[in-house]
């Protein structure tokens, strides 16, 4: 589905050149799915402390064996 956007075009040049890509769809695709994936992580990170564990569980005892 081919769509016209105003992308900077030192943007993407810098783009293709860092990420070693062909062609100028290759550079974005790849913007957008590691800005999906940075987006997503960072959903994961409002979970942190929310999770109660069991006090009995050792970590520690569970490495050593």
């Amino acid at each position: 589905m081919p769509k016209k956007l105003g992308i900077d075009d030192k943007l993407l040049k810098e783009a293709r050149r860092i990420g070693g890509y062909r062609t100028n769809n290759a550079a974005v695709n790849a913007a957008l799915d590691e800005y999906i994936r940075r987006r997503k992580q960072m959903d994961i990170l409002k979970l942190f402390g929310t999770i109660d564990y069991d006090p009995r569980y050792d970590h520690k005892a569970i490495r050593r064996s």
